[in-house]
């Protein structure tokens, strides 16, 4: 009698409210990999790429050894049956061209480059995976933590230099660079005349520091680019206040998590006893 109660209350249910079937999702760049990790039903992840759980480069690292990988490419998307796929502008494109050829839906998101691009692209794939309400949700408390950030820069704002593997340091028009922004810091590097993407001896920092070095870390140093942060002579001309080490995870993917390099660049503002 209970059996055919629930059978005929389950009649009266409009098709729509009734649960769907999560759609099946493949993502094949880091950052994806990430988006997808914070916003996820259970089983919705068919594969994320192996960068995914890699520390050093990956904030939900730990999330990610709780769900499949794969390397990203035309084989394996195929073979997992997605009905979404994630992806970046810059990576696999035989494989999301694969995953299109399938019927698949294939979300695309560039890089972001500054803080506002977070919540949006957090919405987009929201969308795309079927969960907008936990969307609306993880944009809305990311949107509330940056607004008690301040974004402007004043000519009296410290300078901070992002001095990476190899030499690089950050350049306008980067997420870091607004990361640096919110964090009330200058870019050294638009400060000294450098637009785009570029390389600077440790001379130049040397004759011509910056008030705040930040060793954007995305290894543990086994290269000659990597361990050129660690050099004596950097140690020495930006001891204390003056240097902080940042994971390169905090800001290589625009995430919630990236308010966290803000606050720890705030912080480190602090300790340079310049007025804010």
């Amino acid at each position: 009698m209970l059996a055919g109660f629930v059978a005929g209350m389950l009649a009266c249910v409009p098709m729509a409210a009734r649960a769907q079937p999560v759609a099946r999702v493949v993502s094949l760049n880091l950052c994806t990999d990430q988006l997808l990790l914070l916003l996820a039903a259970p089983g919705q992840v068919v594969g994320i790429t192996p960068l995914a759980r890699d520390c050093w480069n990956a904030v939900l690292c730990a999330q990610a050894a709780r769900v499949p990988v794969m390397r990203p490419t035309s084989e394996n998307v195929v073979a997992a049956h997605p009905d979404v796929v994630l992806g970046g502008v810059y990576t696999a494109t035989l494989a999301m061209q694969a995953a299109r050829e399938s019927g698949a839906k294939v979300i695309t998101l560039p890089p972001a480059k500054s803080l506002t691009d977070i919540a949006s692209q957090i919405m987009i794939v929201a969308s795309a995976i079927g969960v907008p309400e936990r969307g609306r949700e993880l944009a809305g408390a990311f949107a509330l933590r940056l607004a008690s950030f301040p974004s402007g820069r004043s000519a009296t704002d410290p300078t901070a230099a992002v001095y990476a593997a190899n030499g690089f340091v950050t350049h306008a028009g980067s997420l870091p660079d607004d990361v640096l922004a919110h964090a009330g810091l200058r870019n050294y590097a638009t400060v000294m005349g450098h637009e785009g993407s570029s390389r600077f001896p440790m001379e130049v920092l040397i004759a011509h520091p910056p008030d705040l070095l930040v060793l954007d870390r995305s290894g543990r140093g086994r290269s000659l680019a990597q361990s050129m942060l660690d050099h004596p002579a950097l140690r020495q001309a930006f001891a204390g206040a003056h240097h902080l080490d940042l994971p390169a995870r905090l800001w290589l993917c625009g995430l919630p998590q990236t308010l966290d390099a803000v606050a720890m660049l705030r912080a480190a503002r602090g300790y340079l006893g310049i007025p804010q």
